[in-house]
């Protein structure tokens, strides 16, 4: 939306002024990220109540006087859009803003929060809490609402709809054949094989969860069905589609049944072997660049989680060294993150009978294993962690490495078989400079896996040892702040005095990389303010304009020490 768009759009907001799905404030510097995350769960849900488009949360107007007065809050756009990913952590299911847009308004900086509707049937949690508007007010969702909101999708579930026209010959044979098998391999323990083989088509497919009663439901078409049946469930694309980027370019589609297709769309994958320690034939590793499980467990779970009245297809984009996973609709429950140990269960699912066909197909688990065994798996391979991406409303983003970080350090994993996944998550994401949580950041420096301050850490000298990272970490590692003073004091030996601009220039590009610049301005005032304590400089200039010399003592002292070391080798030399 261009700046004029933005202009009128506030002008018609301001003209119908506070209602339960638009809300000003003044925001000022700064404004609380709960508040924010409390605003976004009520604007949400009531815009889902009063079937609106979309709700608006706007900063920089006062909602007293109507008037303009402009904002500072986060004016830096990284940081600004970055609320997106805070806000999706703590929204239940995974949600965020639409858009976030900046109006550069001649009275002031405003800023506009798009917030998009709950989704039918799910009303938006903040931290456990819904929220909704009374009047201009921020309230508890009250019960009522709460049951409006839930009462949507009862009986709606999109993949249990039944199909009309459709029959069993809408099925592919072949298709059919390998769900018997998947089906008999699950409960060979209970039913023998040959025993499932036999059973009739219907009571197969009602067994299998696929069908009700008998009838093709739109699962059945999904999974099962005959490519030329797919129009079936127009206008709903039922689609995979593999695209490669790169030197080369291409793409394929592939529509039902998804029980074969998704094996088909893995093999035009380029999968290639990986040496991972080429320089010691005794210890080298080879791994496929990529898992078949994994891919397939990635693949799978788009498949069961993709929410198919948003009309888009699911798509797989092959990189040089890496596979991105993208499906339409939100993360449904929880955070990705907390299923990587392997002991979250979700509650429900966005299409519940599509879920519970594709498990007693072995296609997925319904537990919450897979995330947990995809991150497993990479950790055995010596591979990076995949990475989810939740920044893009109504998205959800996979990324499935398939190159090692380094090769040495591949080696160190290999040779710490008991470091626990968590840690193994935690380095990765030290080695892609990505945050990790306070409680990792405790566990690794204890271990000494890790040093730096946060939120900049890099990988410990120990790791860094066996690594093929030893010049990083000496870019990265502070030195002793001696070291710092000691060229302080030899500048204004050398030069007389300096600006608070000279000195700044003379140790920025040797702190330590882990610092952020705001982190090394602080370091270097507080090295000065440490030296003009202890008498070693003293500032002849003002506050705003400083000027450091060395003190008269220590200035002697120094010369004295000069004079001394150059009598000394004076000496040794005729000697």
């Amino acid at each position: 939306m261009d700046q004029a768009a933005l202009s009128r759009l506030l002008d018609d907001l301001i003209a119908r002024w506070e209602s339960e799905v638009v809300e000003f404030k003044q925001a000022g510097n700064d404004y609380g990220t709960d508040k924010i995350g409390e605003y976004f769960s009520a604007l949400s849900n009531e815009a889902n109540l009063r079937n609106e488009e979309c709700a608006w949360l706007v900063f920089g107007v006062d909602n007293k006087t109507r008037c303009v007065v402009g904002t500072n809050y986060r004016l830096e756009a990284e940081r600004l859009q970055g609320l997106k990913v805070q806000i999706a952590q703590s929204t239940e299911p995974s949600i965020t803003f639409r858009h976030i847009h900046v109006l550069e308004h001649p009275l002031g900086r405003v800023v506009l929060f798009e917030v998009p509707p709950a989704p039918r049937g799910i009303p938006i949690a903040w931290k456990g809490h819904y929220y909704a508007r009374a009047g201009e007010s921020r309230v508890s969702l009250g019960l009522d609402k709460l049951d409006e909101i839930r009462q949507q999708t009862i009986h709606q579930d999109w993949s249990a709809q039944l199909v009309s026209g459709a029959t069993p010959d809408d099925l592919d044979e072949q298709a059919v054949h390998r769900a018997r098998e998947a089906f008999a391999r699950k409960y060979a323990n209970r039913i023998p094989f040959e025993e499932v083989m036999r059973w009739p088509l219907l009571d197969f497919l009602d067994r299998a969860r696929v069908t009700q009663a008998g009838k093709i439901t739109r699962t059945a078409l999904l999974l099962l069905g005959k490519p030329e049946a797919a129009w079936r469930l127009s206008p709903h694309p039922a689609q995979l589609t593999w695209s490669l980027e790169g030197q080369e370019r291409a793409y394929e589609h592939f529509g039902p049944p998804f029980l074969l297709n998704s094996t088909q769309l893995y093999q035009r994958i380029r999968n290639i072997q990986l040496r991972i320690l080429p320089q010691d034939e005794l210890l080298a590793v080879e791994v496929a660049k990529y898992d078949q499980k994994i891919v397939l467990e990635a693949l799978h779970n788009c498949i069961a989680h993709q929410d198919y009245s948003r009309n888009a297809r699911i798509v797989v984009t092959e990189q040089l060294d890496r596979l991105i996973f993208t499906n339409e609709g939100s993360f449904f429950y929880g955070q990705p993150e907390e299923y990587i140990d392997g002991t979250k269960r979700p509650r429900r699912y966005r299409n519940p009978f599509l879920a519970q066909a594709m498990a007693e197909l072995n296609m997925i688990d319904t537990m919450g294993y897979g995330i947990h065994d995809m991150y497993k798996g990479q950790a055995r391979r010596y591979l990076p962690m995949p990475d989810y991406d939740l920044t893009e409303s109504g998205a959800v983003k996979l990324t499935l490495y398939g190159g090692v970080v380094d090769p040495a350090y591949s080696r160190w994993l290999i040779q710490k078989t008991d470091l626990p996944l968590a840690d193994v998550l935690a380095l990765d994401r030290v080695q892609k400079q990505l945050p990790i949580p306070d409680e990792a950041i405790a566990r690794l420096r204890k271990a000494g896996l890790i040093e730096g301050r946060k939120p900049n850490f890099h990988v410990s000298a120990a790791v860094a040892a066996v690594t093929a990272n030893k010049a990083d970490y000496i870019r990265m590692r502070a030195q002793d702040d001696a070291f710092y003073a000691k060229l302080i004091t030899d500048y204004l030996e050398r030069f007389g005095q300096a600006s608070r601009a000279e000195i700044n220039k003379l140790l920025l590009d040797k702190l330590s990389e882990a610092l952020d610049e705001r982190q090394k301005y602080n370091k270097i005032g507080a090295l000065l303010t440490k030296l003009r304590r202890r008498g070693v400089i003293v500032n002849r200039g003002s506050d705003t304009a400083p000027c450091w010399q060395l003190t008269e003592s220590f200035a002697e002292r120094f010369a004295e020490s000069f004079t001394e070391k150059k009598r000394k080798k004076h000496e040794k030399s005729i000697n």
